[in-house]
């Protein structure tokens, strides 16, 4: 290289130095000759012609001699530019530097070079091209290692290296599954951070979506195992990355349902318990309730149920009980115990007479028994109820009630009409179903018995009632699907007659129970459950609001209730009930407060 440099000076120097070109005598040559051989600091310099001819010969020049240094005085940095063309002329102004180094035109070319490159570099650097960035300013700083280029490279360079040492990490963090933990080294903190340096990074982007990705199937994971706090833990977590809000929530929902699932298992468990007479297993599932957050009515219930067990051992399918009212000289309602068991709730879309709100056509399973009144709350056991109480109802409130017009046929609102009057106003007997009360009257019956028994009596739920009324029936009726062969229930028939000359103009054909407007209670035949009356004489209200179908309802035969509702269902049918409105399936709902000739009620109780 060197050698080549000193080729390349003495070709410029001879460029710099006027020439005198002709012919020149012996004697002057050998006088020339003489001088250059007494000059020991120069040599003499000639032309490729001189060794060809001499004199005056055509083929010979004879150049003047140029004194040069003997050898560069400065060395240059080895260094060179991807550019050819920048590169050629960094590389001239090298060569003459090495033999003039303070040359100030030479200083000036190479500043002007160096601002190009400069200048190079920066739109290398702008494109995020650091290595050709690099290459430039390697070159820079080899004459100028103050110029702003070379720390930008550096701090990019640095940067850079940083990155790349961070995405290293994160995806060695993001292999060994450590996601969110440690905080501080975690693959989502150190892909963070990368973004914190480097927002557009696209490596760092993918890594978060990656843990994201790894985060949900982890939660996945928990979810199979089980382990379904930490699921929930791990779900907070990944809210602060950049997961679509339907993922989270679709696990959310999973977890709920497990968590659901979960509770209604130990709920099954301690009630199977109960029922074996291990007591010692169901308090144990019990307190495994409450840990889980149970409702403390569910956990009341059960311990209530506990309780019962422990204190009677049991009762039996079909079983009848009564039980004392404290403070009074009376007892509460007959109940029986009907069976746990399942059926198809409503009614199918090719049933004669079927209403929307009947469907869909669902099933309800009862994983425990419960007790029904065998019969509608009488006039006497109501009464009880206000004189002890002093309770006023819905209607005596209101000063009046719907009840049967003899003239007319009609029902309609009359002044004066309470719980004491029959359904055409006369006074009732002790022994008929109530009328004239309204769901927040039944509520309060039912929660007084509660009071004065211990025990958790209520109203029915609408599943409990169906499913007590069909007794294993799929039938239009519970007795059937055609009108009764013989009185079951105090429903219309054709043969029944009002004051001698009414008829009804909608009923049973060839049947008559003998009776318009209620009949004493439990006159009449019992169902497979032994209960009286669930399919006539007077309909009943129960427990749920109303909805106008059944999707969404409730599969466990508990009662479908929503904060606030002013509407209640109605269910069973009455002494005026035509046999489309005797179906078993048939509903309909009123006002809590409203009050009728028709309604009445009777009670429920858990076991």
């Amino acid at each position: 290289m060197k050698s080549w440099l000193s080729f390349m000076a003495i070709a410029l120097l001879l460029s710099w130095f006027p020439c005198a070109v002709g012919a020149q005598d012996p004697a002057q040559q050998s006088s020339a000759a003489d001088d250059r051989e007494t000059d020991t600091d120069a040599r003499s310099v000639r032309r490729f012609g001189d060794v060809i001819g001499s004199g005056s010969s055509d083929f010979s020049m004879d150049i003047p001699e140029i004194q040069a240094p003997a050898q560069p005085i400065a060395d240059q940095p080895e260094v060179a530019l991807p550019d050819p063309a920048m590169d050629a002329r960094l590389q001239n102004i090298l060569a003459s530097r090495a033999f003039e180094p303070d040359n100030p035109e030479l200083a000036q070319a190479l500043s002007t070079l160096l601002d190009e490159v400069e200048a190079q570099a920066g739109r290398a650097l702008a494109a995020g091209d650091l290595e050709l960035a690099t290459r430039l300013v390697e070159v820079i700083d080899a004459f100028d290692d103050e110029r702003d280029i070379v720390a930008r490279v550096a701090a990019e360079r640095e940067r850079r290296a940083e990155v790349d040492q961070l995405l290293s990490e994160a995806a060695a963090a993001l292999e060994s599954g450590s996601l969110l933990e440690p905080r501080d080294a975690s693959a989502r903190a150190l892909y963070e951070r990368v973004l914190e340096i480097d927002a557009d990074n696209e490596a760092a982007g993918e890594g978060l979506e990656a843990v994201g990705e790894a985060v949900l199937a982890a939660a996945d994971a928990l979810l199979v195992g089980g382990n379904l706090e930490d699921a929930e833990i791990l779900l907070q977590d990944a809210e602060a990355l950049d997961i679509e809000s339907r993922e989270i929530e679709a696990r959310r929902e999973r977890i709920a349902a497990a968590l659901e699932d979960r509770q209604r298992s130990l709920v099954g468990q301690t009630r199977e318990a109960i029922d074996e007479g291990d007591f010692d297993r169901a308090e144990t599932r019990l307190n495994e309730l409450i840990g889980m957050g149970a409702e403390g009515a569910l956990v009341a219930e059960l311990r209530a149920q506990l309780e019962d067990a422990e204190r009677y051992g049991g009762l039996e399918p079909g079983q009848v009980f009564q039980e004392e009212l404290s403070g009074i000289d009376a007892s509460g309602p007959v109940m029986v115990v009907v069976p746990a068991g399942s059926f198809m709730m409503g009614s199918p879309e090719s049933e004669e007479g079927r209403s929307d709100n009947e469907g869909p056509r669902f099933r309800v399973t009862f994983d425990r028994g419960f007790a029904l009144a065998r019969n509608e709350v009488t006039v006497g056991q109501f009464r009880r109820f206000v004189e002890a109480t002093g309770y006023e109802t819905d209607a005596e409130r209101a000063g009046e009630s719907r009840l049967y017009m003899r003239g007319s046929g009609r029902i309609t609102e009359r002044r004066r009409i309470t719980w004491e009057d029959d359904f055409v106003g006369e006074p009732a007997v002790e022994d008929v179903p109530v009328l004239h009360v309204s769901w927040n009257d039944a509520a309060a019956y039912a929660e007084w018995l509660a009071e004065r028994t211990d025990r958790p009596y209520r109203l029915p739920t609408e599943a409990e009632f169906e499913y007590a009324l069909r007794a294993g029936s799929q039938a239009l009726y519970w007795w059937g699907d055609e009108a009764p062969g013989e009185v079951v229930e105090n429903v219309t028939g054709d043969e029944d007659g009002f004051d001698n000359d009414r008829r009804w103009n909608e009923a049973f054909r060839r049947y008559g129970d003998g009776y318009w407007g209620p009949a004493p209670a439990a006159s009449m035949q019992a169902n497979p459950f032994g209960l009286f009356d669930m399919g006539g004489n007077v309909m009943e209200w129960v427990a749920d609001c109303w909805h106008d179908s059944y999707v969404r309802a409730p599969n466990d035969g508990s009662a479908w209730v929503n904060p606030g509702c002013d509407r209640r269902v109605i269910r069973g049918a009455s002494w005026s009930s035509t046999p489309e409105m005797s179906r078993s399936a048939y509903r309909l709902s009123s006002r809590t407060a409203a009050t009728d000739a028709r309604v009445g009620f009777r009670v429920a109780r858990d076991l």
